[in-house]
């Protein structure tokens, strides 16, 4: 729908620092097109105090008149021919977005387990029968279940711990859910933990 008259903010140019608004960066562009340089400086000096009153926050900084003059700078389009009162040469470090991290371990096969279980069923294969390896598993089991129930990763059933611990170990470790006796789940203890009590 076009109607003469109406101004649309997704028909408009794009904000570079959208913190100062678009009368400012109208008044950034009307400096840029001013004949002289001591105009020019004039103006800047202006739009710095405007900016500083939109943005009171960077007063708490150091280095405030620096940043907003990086601000100036950039809001520009580098285009401003002016004698800057600071260097400006670093501003277009604030636009730079930083490289994504690494994840530590990216081949996690069973993200609702996490890599703790994983190294878990990876030494419960290697363990001898005994009573450490039996304490091993009713740790191991009973972390399957909690993570099952916290992530709402389908159901927690005991008959898929079960089914997935004999799966990952290999077949090593079969749990008898005749005997077995899971801890009890219960996820309101930790959503309650922080709250005070009336």
């Amino acid at each position: 729908m076009d109607i003469k008259g109406l101004d649309y903010n997704t028909q408009r140019s794009k904000l570079i620092m959208s913190e100062y608004g678009r009368e400012i960066q109208k008044m950034v562009e009307y400096a840029c097109e001013l004949p002289t340089k001591e105009e020019r400086l004039k103006c800047a000096k202006t739009i710095i105090r405007q900016m500083e009153n939109r943005n009171p926050q960077l007063r708490n900084s150091a280095d405030y008149e620096q940043t907003l003059w990086d601000h100036l700078y950039l809001m520009s389009h580098r285009e401003l021919d002016i004698d800057w009162p600071y260097d400006v040469s670093e501003a277009d470090n604030i636009l730079a977005k930083p490289q994504p991290m690494k994840l530590p371990n990216e081949n996690i096969r069973l993200r609702h387990y996490g890599h703790l279980v994983e190294a878990l069923f990876e030494q419960l294969k290697t363990m001898p029968e005994g009573e450490e390896r039996d304490a091993l598993v009713k740790k191991t089991a009973n972390q399957m279940k909690r993570d099952l129930v916290m992530w709402g990763h389908g159901s927690a059933d005991d008959e898929r711990i079960a089914s997935d611990l004999a799966r990952f170990t290999d077949g090593k470790i079969q749990l008898d859910l005749n005997t077995f006796v899971f801890e009890r789940v219960n996820l309101n203890d930790d959503k309650q933990t922080g709250k005070k009590k009336k």
